[in-house]
C-alpha cells in the first residue's frame, strides 16, 4: 500500500520526556496554523503508594496554552503496558478527539478476559472517538496526516505520519536501541519485522519519533531520528538483516525480559481511553492484579 507523504509540510514537535517511565509525548503544531496534536501523554502514577497525578500532563497542557494552540487530536500510538494515558484529563482542559488504531477491539477482547472484566466492558473501541484503519487520513489544521498499522509490538499499534515527522510508538527505538519487545499476548516478532519494513519503506529524510528511549551505554536521552539513519544504523533490523536474523533475535531477547513495571495498571487503564476504575461501593477506585494471568 502507497501512503500519502508530504515531506514539504513540516511541522513544529514539541517533545516531553517523563524519566519515571522513560516516555516522550509529544505536541505536533501545524506549521500553517495554531492546530495541533497530542501524542502518546502520560499520566503519573505512584503505584507503591497507589496515587494517580498530573505534572507530566500539566507540563504539556501550560505548553498548549502559552502558545495559543488548539489541540484537534489526541492520538495514541497503541496501548501502552508500561504508562498510564492521560488523554482523558488532557481532553477535559484541552478539548479535541481521542484517536487509536482499529485493533484496539483485538487488546480490549484479550486483557478484557485476562482482568476478568464484566459485560459493562465495552470491547468495541467505543471509549475512543476515531478507530485507525491502515492507511486512513485526518486533518490537523491544514495538514494532512495518515495512519499506518505496524502491529508486532501489539495488535492495535499504529504510525502516524504528520508531514515530514513520523510517530513510531515502540514500533522502533532509536538505531541503538533497536526494537521494542513481541512477547506480550498478541504480539508478534516476524509481523513486527513487517510492520518496521513498512515504516523503513517511508523516505530516507522523513524523521521519525521515538515512544521511548531509554540512553543506551549510558548516552544522552534522544528521541529523533530519520528512516535513513534506521536503515543504516539500526542494531536490530539495519543494514539488511533478514526477517530470520530478526525473530531468531527478537524471540531470545524477549524471553529474558522482566515484565514491565507499571503493565497491571497501564493495561486496565489504556484499554479504556485512559479512564480510571469505577469507585466501589466506598467510593475508592480499585486495579486488579491477577495471578498468574500474564
Amino acid at each position: 500500500m502507497t501512503y500519502p507523504v508530504h515531506l514539504d509540510v513540516k511541522p513544529e514537535v514539541k517533545g516531553f520526556f517523563d524519566p519515571a517511565t522513560n516516555t516522550i509525548s509529544y505536541v505536533v503544531r501545524d506549521p500553517a496554523s495554531n492546530a495541533c496534536a497530542i501524542v502518546d501523554s502520560v499520566m503519573d502514577i505512584d503505584y507503591a503508594a497507589g496515587r494517580i497525578s498530573y505534572a507530566h500532563a500539566d507540563a504539556v497542557i501550560a505548553y498548549v496554552k502559552a502558545h495559543d494552540l488548539t489541540v484537534e487530536w489526541l492520538i495514541e500510538t497503541h496501548v501502552h503496558a508500561d504508562h498510564l494515558s492521560a488523554a482523558p484529563y488532557i481532553q477535559k482542559h484541552l478539548g479535541g478527539r481521542l484517536g487509536i488504531g482499529r485493533n484496539i477491539t483485538v487488546v480490549q477482547e484479550t486483557f478484557g478476559k485476562i482482568f476478568n472484566e464484566g459485560t459493562e466492558f465495552q470491547r468495541d473501541g467505543s471509549q475512543f472517538d476515531r478507530l485507525f484503519d491502515d492507511g486512513d487520513t485526518y486533518g490537523v489544521g491544514e495538514m494532512e496526516c495518515v495512519a499506518i498499522h505496524t502491529p508486532g509490538h501489539t495488535p492495535a499499534c499504529m504510525t502516524h505520519v504528520m508531514g515530514d515527522a513520523a510517530f513510531v510508538g515502540d514500533t522502533l527505538f532509536m538505531p541503538d536501541g533497536g526494537s521494542a519487545r513481541a512477547d506480550f499476548p498478541g504480539g508478534d516478532a516476524g509481523m513486527l519485522y513487517d510492520s518496521i519494513q513498512k515504516v523503513l519503506a517511508l523516505p530516507d529524510e522523513m524523521r521519525l519519533f521515538m515512544c521511548h528511549d531509554y540512553g543506551p551505554n549510558g548516552r544522552d536521552i534522544r528521541w529523533e531520528t530519520t528512516v535513513g539513519e534506521e536503515k543504516a544504523h539500526n542494531i536490530h533490523v539495519g543494514g539488511g538483516k533478514t526477517k530470520e536474523e530478526f525473530v531468531k533475535y527478537r524471540t531470545e531477547r524477549d524471553a529474558t525480559l522482566d515484565m514491565p513495571k507499571l503493565i497491571i495498571p497501564s493495561l486496565q487503564v489504556n484499554m479504556k481511553a485512559g479512564a480510571l476504575p469505577e469507585p466501589g461501593s466506598n467510593g475508592k477506585r480499585y486495579l486488579k492484579v491477577p495471578i498468574d494471568a500474564i
